[in-house]
């Protein structure tokens, strides 16, 4: 395809130079199958965790292996170059290669309830009573510090993930359905009331340097949104689901890199086995041949007060159901993603989709942990060379963890924040370059720039 350039996707990535050629080092097609579902466990190249201070600030917020350095910056309440207070609640994030500049596109995952005057954080906003959308920030890519950063997207709600586009744009997910309708929760308090629905995916361009005007991409879907990858290849955009009982879905855009231009919205089906459970009783290895259904409504009214409704569609078609979909990464011609809460003891899962043809495809389980000291709750994931790196999700001690070809999980940091111990990393992300590794801290939110030898990943 003549506008989607692989090279772009892989600068999107951070898959060139040293980074590239270990990329290649993976097995040709199905990269990590190889995992075993019971994990060993390993200090990896780097040896262990040490607490560190930043370069910057001189603060003590992470622990890292002894031959790695970081920077902090962006932190809520900030003023950033346009005047605006930086956002809260850090998530998803890709980084790009704007002209000579180094840039961040972040998600702010602001999840107020209940429409609220001036919410916004931000000019042209969607809805002046939501208050999540995007910034956009400049790094320096020598001392790895703030040289700007600005609003880009304003009054859209709960922009948990997302992902980058081979175009060199954002795509930021709202995980919520809330709107204009009010509705009780479980807690049997009030919802809603917003200028706008929401629910939708949203692009933003890297190289803005203002607030884009929204435009919800709506059939992409209304439902909870989680993250995106697309298929260099083909221009296919996946895209995950974070409930309890979830989908897995792809979208086939009519004009492959012109989102907006629409195109249909499919959920993934297990071949011959209607309705399949993949959250518990699966074996590592076990090769599920994938075929897709169609979802015929992907913008349904009812959506505003079921936030299942786009799922329902999918399982009376037979669909097959995840719990909690979160991270999502393509490389390798294959799409990677994770399952927070899924597994026999809800430790979370890693799956891998491999496609096979115009509509289908091979879906594969690289990972359940049984030991939360391994790995407990997977979220946001990205690939380092031979390697996933992945944010971990829980109340109790938050790592980034890499995961290897071989099986084995390693630490390759540790949140130490004082006060903040327990709160998750979000957004997990390579400079173009592969030199720098982009990490959110989301509560009480700050960004990191992590650099050390990476050369020690990309062994092929």
């Amino acid at each position: 395809m003549s506008n989607l350039s692989r090279r772009q996707f892989l600068l999107s990535a951070g898959l060139t130079g040293g980074g590239l050629l270990a990329f290649y080092g993976l097995a040709k097609r199905y990269g990590l199958i190889e995992m075993p579902t019971s994990l060993s466990s390993t200090e990896g190249p780097y040896g262990p965790l040490i607490a560190a201070k930043t370069n910057n600030t001189g603060e003590t917020l992470l622990a890292l292996p002894k031959d790695f350095q970081y920077t902090v910056f962006g932190k809520t309440g900030a003023r950033m170059f346009d005047d605006h207070a930086t956002p809260a609640d850090h998530d998803g994030m890709a980084a790009f290669t704007v002209g000579n500049q180094l840039r961040l596109v972040r998600n702010h995952e602001v999840s107020i309830k209940v429409g609220a005057p001036g919410a916004a954080i931000g000019p042209n906003a969607y809805d002046q009573l939501a208050g999540g959308g995007t910034t956009t920030l400049v790094i320096d890519p020598k001392t790895r510090e703030l040289v700007t950063d600005f609003i880009t997207l304003s009054g859209t709600l709960n922009n948990c993930a997302g992902g980058a586009t081979p175009w060199n744009s954002w795509i930021s997910c709202e995980e919520t359905v809330l709107g204009l309708a009010k509705v009780k929760n479980a807690d049997g308090a009030y919802e809603g009331g917003f200028e706008k629905g929401h629910g939708y995916c949203f692009e933003v361009p890297a190289a803005a340097n203002e607030a884009v005007t929204p435009v919800p991409l709506k059939a992409m879907g209304r439902f909870v949104h989680e993250a995106v990858a697309i298929d260099s290849q083909t221009g296919i955009v996946y895209l995950t689901e974070d409930l309890p009982t979830a989908g897995f879905y792809r979208f086939i855009p009519d004009r492959p890199g012109q989102l907006i231009a629409g195109g249909r919205l499919q959920m993934l089906a297990i071949k011959d086995r209607p309705n399949f459970d993949t959250r518990t009783k699966q074996k590592a290895r076990a090769v599920l041949p994938v075929t897709w259904v169609d979802i015929h409504n992907p913008d349904p009214p009812e959506a505003e007060v079921d936030n299942l409704a786009v799922y329902k569609q999918g399982i009376a078609a037979g669909a097959a159901t995840f719990a909690r979909l979160e991270g999502c990464f393509y490389g390798n011609e294959v799409v990677y993603f994770t399952s927070t809460s899924g597994g026999d003891k809800e430790l979370g899962q890693v799956w891998q989709y491999v496609p096979s043809g115009k509509d289908e495809g091979d879906l594969s389980l690289l990972l359940e942990p049984r030991d939360p000291s391994r790995l407990h709750m997977p979220d946001n994931i990205c690939l380092a060379g031979r390697n996933l790196v992945i944010c971990e999700d829980n109340d109790k001690q938050i790592h980034l963890r890499v995961l290897t070809p071989e099986g084995h999980v390693f630490d390759l940091a540790k949140n130490i924040a004082p006060g903040f111990e327990t709160k998750e990393f979000a957004g997990v992300t390579f400079s173009p370059d592969g030199q720098t590794l982009f990490v959110n801290l989301q509560t009480p939110g700050m960004t990191f720039a992590i650099w050390g030898p990476w050369e020690r990943l990309q062994v092929a």
